[in-house]
């Protein structure tokens, strides 16, 4: 009995509520999952190069409406001999036509941002696990209709946020549940990359050539930049919220209580195009987005988290990560630990590279080989491993979909805090009051989670 049937004849459908509770989802396990994408640009076929070295996934079919992206991904598979899947396109719809027609276990949906609400909506109720580059949705509206979508289909949505599976992160997580840095009491995360090469270019492959974006653009330059110029916020929250929530166990006996955000000036781009193409037309553009947007969130248990948005200034790649408790601190910037009583002076910092290695996490430990060369340094493989495992077992995802809205409903929540005058906003409860009872499930051994 495949999934979409089995939904239509059990009592999962019906559960509502309490779906998501549940671990065990389905009745029957799977040796090989089916799987489709939606969204086949640069990020789709990062996870089409994983999917393609395993032999429990078979990729049945691709939707894009975007022959240079399917011709990309048509030479993945040649060149991986593998059967080619089946493609849908010629227009936004034609992933619905997917749906229809392919018995799929799950879809990784890759599509530009404001895409994501809707396809994912349209795949749970397809019967179909949804694993959907971050961010979720645009308005907290849509976030709660993920919720909804989930908890009335029992279909698990899961945000591919790959830096929750970074080895020093991981390795950081197994410190805070062993105690090591105490009762956590300040944490911080964020997205500080300059983007400004990738905002705007002039269609080549690699960046860097051009000032262009949209139509003339190349790569998220079609889309992503637009977001920049009419929106005032933290567009990309879930890299740095992502770790952070797993570290303060929000949403597993923890949440996000109230949030206020501020933004700078926006002139950061101005300046870019001012100073590389001067008398360029996009010189004139009038960007909403300030160049670095900080939002500050408390919790339930009386802990404050940070985190920001910097993407528009010359600056060096860095989460930001700061995890901060009564007996120590980590940070990634400085790659810096400190002990009480254990670092080898007081007050100074100790590299952390001895203490990651020590405090390794046991999925990293496990399945160290598997995840060489995959992207990001090797957390592309785990993000999507969890994702595959969980559809192959009947699970729910370790990042379910409560995790998922909650880590990227900062995208609207900061807007609005800025337009109404960094007003303090209320953060919504997702879970529905299941957080004060609900056990952390991430990474908790080695099994693949």
């Amino acid at each position: 009995m495949d999934r979409r049937n089995f939904l239509k004849t059990s009592s999962i459908a019906a559960a509502s509520t309490t779906v998501l509770d549940s671990n065990k989802l389905f009745a029957k396990e799977k040796s090989v999952i089916r799987l489709g994408f939606i969204g086949m640009g640069m990020r789709g076929r990062n996870h089409v190069a994983i999917a393609l070295e395993r032999s429990d996934v078979d990729v049945v079919a691709i939707c894009d409406t975007q022959e240079d992206s399917l011709a990309r991904c048509r030479k993945q598979f040649k060149d991986s001999n593998k059967n080619a899947p089946k493609e849908y396109t010629g227009n936004v719809d034609a992933y619905k036509k997917m749906l229809d027609a392919e018995k799929l276990d799950a879809v990784i949906i890759a599509t530009p941002w404001q895409f994501h609400h809707q396809q994912a909506i349209d795949s749970m109720k397809a019967g179909v696990y949804v694993g959907c580059e971050v961010i979720a949705g645009l308005t907290l509206e849509e976030h709660w209709d993920l919720v909804k979508t989930s908890e009335s289909t029992g279909i698990p949505y899961m945000c591919l946020e790959n830096v929750a599976y970074r080895r020093d992160v991981m390795a950081v997580l197994n410190m805070v549940r062993q105690g090591l840095l105490g009762e956590l009491v300040h944490l911080e995360g964020g997205y500080q990359h300059d983007l400004r090469e990738v905002l705007f270019n002039n269609g080549k492959q690699p960046y860097g050539g051009g000032f262009e974006f949209g139509e003339k653009g190349y790569s998220e330059a079609q889309w992503r930049t637009q977001f920049n110029i009419d929106y005032d916020g933290d567009l990309y929250p879930t890299h740095g919220l992502g770790p952070v929530m797993h570290y303060a166990d929000i949403n597993h006996g923890n949440r996000i209580t109230n949030i206020v955000s501020f933004s700078s000036k926006a002139i950061g781009l101005s300046h870019y195009l001012n100073s590389n193409a001067p008398g360029h037309p996009n010189t004139k553009i009038n960007f909403k987005g300030g160049d670095v947007t900080t939002s500050l969130m408390s919790c339930a248990n009386g802990e404050v988290l940070e985190i920001k948005h910097d993407v528009h200034l010359p600056r060096p790649y860095s989460i930001g990560l700061r995890v901060q408790g009564t007996n120590g601190i980590w940070m990634d910037v400085n790659n810096g630990m400190y002990i009480e009583g254990q670092s080898a002076k007081s007050h100074q910092w100790d590299k952390a590279d001895e203490w990651i290695k020590k405090y390794d996490h046991p999925l990293w430990k496990k399945y160290e080989d598997k995840a060489t060369g995959a992207g990001h340094g090797g957390m592309d493989w785990f993000v999507d491993n969890a994702f595959f495992e969980s559809v192959k077992q009947g699970v729910q995802t370790p990042i379910d979909v409560y995790d998922s809205v909650t880590m990227s409903a900062l995208f609207p929540l900061s807007i609005q805090s800025i337009k109404e005058g960094n007003k303090t906003l209320e953060f919504p409860d997702f879970t529905g009051g299941k957080w004060k009872t609900q056990k952390p499930k991430f990474a908790l051994d080695d099994s693949g989670f």
